[in-house]
């Protein structure tokens, strides 16, 4: 006589090898071997995109921006961005890139630095940044995406994990549509929190080491990035818990900036100009 097994025992030990089944895959995503290393921190990481298409896809980004966005008309403001965006740019030793500047007149409390050295600074962001050292940091911060390359890096991230989900649904064409659904669904879960975010938070984490040197290579006092953030977290209520998000938990961001903040001090010290704060609004 043919012994028969519970059905949910059955449901059990399957979803067990499928759940064993996405966190492998959710593995081979995060240990993919590393095509490059991120400058100055000799962090590994896939890289499936030339930095030649990310500059192409970065000027052809800004265009679009200014050609949607009006350029502010304060012309002490414009000014400020560019000599701070310029002593930035020194700091970060990229004279291949071809830098340009813009202070954009919106409510945005926003900045940004697209590959190859697009860079735009809207005013709603200029009473949090406060000071020039405030602005430097906050730059050196965008700067420092654009040089570690991480728009490259997030978009060779997707490309694997939709690469894995499209061999999961191959892999599992024999199970029921539903149960075939729900795993591509819940790989897709799994690789947004477990992978995807962790990596954006990842990347904010060394922006802020990176762009906290720049700000003091370029002669700006880094002990202001500090106070910036206190003032970023006043400005930013209502986000999304830490785990859900792509930007770390200000406390956490600034506790991390006061562990680098010795190294930061150094160079500082070892500036040939000194601005401190520079100039304040």
């Amino acid at each position: 006589m043919t012994q028969t097994r519970p059905q949910g025992e059955f449901t059990m030990r399957h979803n067990a090898s499928l759940s064993m089944l996405i966190l492998g895959l959710m593995v081979a995503v995060v240990a993919s071997p590393g095509c490059s290393t991120v400058p100055e921190t000799g962090r590994k990481r896939i890289m499936f995109v030339t930095e030649g298409q990310e500059q192409s896809l970065g000027l052809e980004a800004y265009q679009e921006v200014l050609a949607q966005e009006k350029r502010s008309d304060d012309a002490r403001m414009t000014a400020i961005v560019e000599r701070v965006g310029r002593r930035i740019a020194q700091a970060a030793n990229r004279p291949d890139f071809k830098w340009e500047f813009a202070l954009l007149e919106s409510p945005k409390v926003n900045a940004f630095c697209l590959p190859g050295g697009k860079i735009a600074v809207y005013t709603g962001l200029l009473p949090v940044a406060k000071n020039e050292a405030g602005l430097a940091v906050i730059v050196g911060h965008e700067v420092a995406h654009a040089v570690a390359r991480h728009g490259g890096e997030r978009m060779s991230q997707q490309m694997s994990v939709e690469t894995i989900e499209e061999l999961l649904s191959i892999g599992l064409q024999k199970a029921s549509p539903m149960m075939r659904s729900g795993a591509v669904q819940a790989f897709g879960i799994g690789t947004q929190l477990g992978v995807l975010l962790p990596y954006s938070r990842t990347h904010e984490s060394e922006a802020d080491k990176m762009g906290l040197m720049y700000a003091a290579k370029a002669g700006y006092d880094p002990r202001e990035a500090v106070p910036l953030w206190q003032r970023m977290a006043a400005a930013s209520q209502g986000r999304p818990p830490e785990f859900l998000s792509t930007h770390p938990k200000e406390e956490n961001r600034i506790e991390r900036l006061q562990e680098d903040m010795p190294a930061a001090l150094q160079a500082y010290e070892a500036s040939p100009q000194r601005y401190g704060l520079g100039e304040e609004w």
